[in-house]
């Protein structure tokens, strides 16, 4: 499990595909601290084992469901990437609960200046937007943010000058993919409450009227 609060940016050193499989290999320096082969690091918000360590890199192995659903396979060496360890037993939970398991991909529709702050705007797919909800957390590249506002097709989030500065957020570009992990507590209550596109649940606002709600 992580925060969403990103530790170092590293480095890519390498990527090397086979077929929807990825050996990614970066440049790193906090996270390493007290990392052991097998533990995870979470690498633009995606969970990877890490299984190479060198004084000053990892290697992590990315497979096929991975490949698929992360902005990971587009990444190519000096490209910047945000890292996070795992949340050790006792350390304070700074952003939200982020389990590194990355819903989808959305992509940057816009990048605007609000007075000290950055706000973008992420267009994603509904099956994801689903999930967010205005002043609710969602984890961008790994970054635990707040949702400012959303439509029908995308959200915004604002980025403080610290966390612009800190994170590879800042080399992003308009039309950019970025990693998107939605809330965790927001999917356990659909499912518990069996409301998903194959079963829709026959709990509606209508019937919230009629209990009182």
């Amino acid at each position: 499990m992580f925060t969403g609060l990103i530790e170092e940016t590293g480095s890519v050193r390498s990527v090397h595909q086979a077929g929807r499989s990825l050996h990614l290999t970066v440049g790193a320096r906090a996270v390493l601290e007290g990392t052991r082969i097998g533990d995870s690091i979470a690498v633009n918000g995606v969970c990877l084992t890490v299984v190479r360590l060198e004084p000053d890199a990892f290697t992590a192995d990315v497979m096929p469901e991975t490949f698929r659903r992360t902005n990971l396979a587009a990444l190519r060496p000096g490209e910047p990437v945000n890292l996070e360890r795992t949340l050790a037993l006792g350390d304070r939970l700074g952003g939200h609960i982020v389990q590194g398991h990355v819903d989808g991909t959305g992509t940057i529709a816009a990048i605007e200046q609000d007075e000290i702050a950055v706000r973008l705007r992420i267009q994603a797919p509904p099956d994801l937007l689903r999930y967010v909800a205005p002043k609710g957390s969602i984890a961008v590249d790994g970054v635990s943010l707040t949702v400012v506002d959303l439509d029908d097709h995308s959200f915004s989030v604002s980025l403080i000058p610290h966390t612009w500065a800190v994170t590879a957020l800042s080399h992003r570009r308009r039309g950019d993919a970025v990693n998107l992990e939605a809330d965790i507590l927001a999917k356990y209550v659909e499912r518990l409450l069996g409301n998903t596109p194959q079963r829709p649940s026959g709990l509606t606002l209508e019937f919230l009227k009629e209990q009182g709600f």
